[in-house]
């Protein structure tokens, strides 16, 4: 039976003093995580979880916990001997100014820059692209720590104002605020509890969504449910908001407004997940009272690109697997009634957007990015040139833009910002990269393996030219595999570091990504979740059989629902790999859904409250499936206090488990962040901090010395 909180709630003073003790396991010196009889019966089926208590993240107890593990896994750190070269090295790296994509708001162009030590990025904009850049806001003058994140949500169609938003520690909660662009004066309007929103303006006030306040002490972990829309209106108090929209029957839903270009139509994308969506339009001009249905069900998904002509220009994969475009009338939305525009293709469309009377579609071959410009009746008039196999993002203005831009960067290409000239059809550089050390010394290949049921899966491997093939190259295995998310050609600085001594970087193109459409994102989600583990083990034994490395030097890592993907294959195929980091990882399958918006997991996971969903999840839980006396990978989880996303009890739970269970002298370790969240907007400082002890972590159990530490 379940244990009531209750008597959890009365285990506190003896969990605390058992917390204190200490046992030694491999010549580390772990504290002791104290066990209740806590167990839960699901469809028959005895479950326990002893380590239940670790979920109330701001109790004492588990304050002190979370003190004793980090104090175990920083000792364990400070004794590697180049740690603190590595953490220079990577502060050196670093050290360059890099750019956002610009966008034009009136007569101001609005950009991001870091001068690459600072914890934030700085909003600039300047009037005009031959004048001088101001700062329009600098977030890291907003907390002493730089743990502030800002975020442009979007300007009033006269270009007078900007709204902003605010997350703090790392955390997923914002605060909205807005300001005078000309004078950069804050006004008093402060919004707050919003999630997973934007600023959809209307007049003298946007649409955003928010929820209610959370209860004291359950602000990073509570549930979230019944997520609303409403209107801000400048000037009044966020209790004078008029409430647009709400489903007070389905808690787990979440509502997203946006308006068009033009600000005629008002949309609500409706979404019981992560995967799904139904959309409703009201047509403001006409002063409707009721949304009208324009796509259904929670099936497929859609976006409302804009507003051509009264009619609603949308990208879809509804029949669609590699998605299309088409043509709405709101007065008649029947699919029967759809005109395709840009019909599917045999590669994928990633994104379109409208700018300057034209079209802008992105595609993926084989992860990697092509673009072309259409006229607005969906005729090709020509693709955009790009410097090479890459990933491209931007591409969107406004309807009188003559000129939009937009970022392209690859494995060994830093972003660089180009400008292209909508009449001309040329593209220029903006800003390039002043990375002080070259990038053409490392080869950059694309391989396709079977998965273990013949499924051709695409990795790409980097490595520094001339490498030898010797199976002793160490090397990073990285992987997501889910949410319909696409692991394109992307610069990482850190990176560069691993390259330059010796290391081997694999990211591998997993099914429940989004790179080759719906149909690969569902053939690793629910009941095929198998299957992304499969390909990142077969991606493993690839490596080794064709001597890029060996197990003794093979790593693998990932986050979020990547952490998920190393917990599960390094409790599959524990002999394959030698080190594994699992970052702010999905760890619990059987509660997930329970904390903050895991409830919007469920149509990616499958729910434990569902017999053929338990059954599945159990099978590849990380928590459920570590076993006594097997000798895991050395493994260092990372999460951190504020992570409102993945909440930290998945590691705390799982790094217990695992400390308990493994043997051998492999380290099972846990590095919790402090005022830090799931990653979004974490400072640059902690970035170094948390890249040099994943490193130090990486080579020192590899036996390597890194010499690569200095210009």
């Amino acid at each position: 039976m379940k244990k009531s909180l209750a008597l959890l709630l009365s285990l506190t003073a003896i969990i605390c003093v058992q917390a204190q003790k200490t046992f030694n396991k491999g010549g580390i010196t772990y504290p002791v995580t104290a066990k209740t009889d806590v167990t839960d019966t699901y469809f028959g089926k005895i479950v326990a979880d002893p380590y239940r208590w670790l979920e109330y993240d701001t109790a004492a107890n588990v304050k002190s916990w979370v003190e004793a593990e980090n104090k175990t896994t920083f000792d364990y750190l400070s004794k590697i001997p180049y740690r603190e070269k590595i953490k220079n090295r990577l502060t050196q790296i670093y050290n360059y100014a890099r750019y956002g994509v610009p966008f034009r708001v009136g007569e101001y162009y609005f950009f991001t820059k870091n001068d690459g030590l600072q914890n934030q990025a700085v909003i600039y904009f300047q009037k005009g692209l031959d004048k001088e850049p101001e700062v329009f806001i600098d977030p890291n003058t907003l907390l002493a720590d730089g743990t502030a994140a800002v975020s442009l949500m979007g300007a009033s169609k006269d270009g007078k104002y900007m709204a902003y938003s605010v997350a703090k520690a790392g955390s997923d909660w914002q605060e909205i605020y807005v300001m005078d662009i000309a004078s950069k004066k804050v006004l008093d309007d402060k919004l707050e509890w919003v999630k997973f929103s934007g600023a959809a303006w209307k007049e003298n006030g946007f649409y955003y969504s928010r929820y209610d306040a959370p209860k004291d002490g359950k602000v990073f972990s509570a549930k979230n449910e019944f997520h609303k829309v409403y209107y801000h209106k400048l000037g009044t108090p966020q209790a004078a908001d008029q409430l647009i929209y709400e489903d007070t029957t389905n808690p787990n839903r979440y509502f997203g407004a946006q308006t068009t270009e033009d600000e005629r139509f008002l949309i609500i994308s409706i979404s019981s997940g992560t995967s799904g969506n139904e959309l409703q339009v009201k047509d403001l001009s006409a002063n409707d009272k009721d949304f009208i249905m324009i796509f259904p069900g929670f099936e497929a998904n859609a976006d409302v690109l804009n507003n051509v002509g009264g009619k609603l220009l949308m990208q879809t994969d509804l029949y669609a697997s590699n998605q299309r475009i088409v043509i709405v009338d709101p007065k008649h939305p029947e699919v029967s009634n759809w005109k395709n525009l840009i019909p599917e293709s045999k590669n994928l469309i990633k994104g379109a957007s409208t700018a300057g009377g034209k079209l802008f579609v992105t595609y993926l071959k084989n992860a990697t990015s092509s673009c072309y410009r259409y006229s607005l009746d969906g005729q090709l008039e020509e693709e955009i040139s790009l410097p090479g196999l890459g990933t491209v993002s931007g591409l969107s203005g406004n309807a009188d833009d003559r000129q939009i831009f937009y970022s392209y960067t690859s494995f060994n290409y830093p972003p660089t910002i180009f400008t292209y000239d909508i009449a001309g059809g040329k593209s220029s550089v903006w800003k390039a990269s002043n990375l002080k050390f070259g990038t053409d010394d490392y080869d950059v290949k694309q391989v396709f393996f079977p998965s273990k049921d013949g499924t051709k899966i695409s990795m790409f491997i980097i490595h520094a030219k001339g490498i030898t093939m010797n199976r002793k190259n160490p090397t990073i295995l990285y992987g997501y595999g889910g949410f319909n998310i696409s692991q394109t050609p992307s610069f990482n600085t850190s990176r560069m570091f691993w390259l330059q001594n010796g290391g081997v970087l694999a990211v591998v193109n997993l099914r429940g990504g989004g790179e080759y459409g719906e149909s690969w994102h569902k053939a690793g989600m629910l009941n095929n979740k198998q299957n992304v583990f499969d390909d990142f083990i077969a991606a493993g034994k690839y490596l080794c059989d064709n001597e890029y490395t060996g197990n003794d030097y093979l790593a693998i890592q990932g986050g979020s629902n990547g952490g998920l993907l190393v917990g599960a294959c390094m409790t599959q195929e524990p002999a394959l790999f030698k080190v594994a980091i699992p970052q702010v990882g999905v760890m619990d399958m059987l509660r997930f859904h329970k904390f903050t918006v895991g409830w919007g997991w469920v149509v990616e996971y499958g729910s434990s409250e569902d017999p053929e969903g338990f059954s599945n999840l159990y099978n590849y839980s990380p928590l459920h499936n570590l076993k006594e006396g097997v000798n895991y990978p050395a493994t260092l989880i990372t999460t951190a206090d504020h992570d409102d996303r993945v909440v930290p009890a998945h590691s705390f739970k799982f790094a217990a488990t695992l400390q308990d269970k493994t043997k051998g002298l492999n380290p099972a370790l846990i590095r919790i962040d402090v005022r830090a969240g799931h990653g979004a907007g974490k400072p640059t400082s902690k970035v170094i901090e948390e890249q040099a002890d994943i490193y130090s972590f990486i080579f020192y159990n590899m036996g390597i010395t890194p010499v690569a530490l200095d210009w």
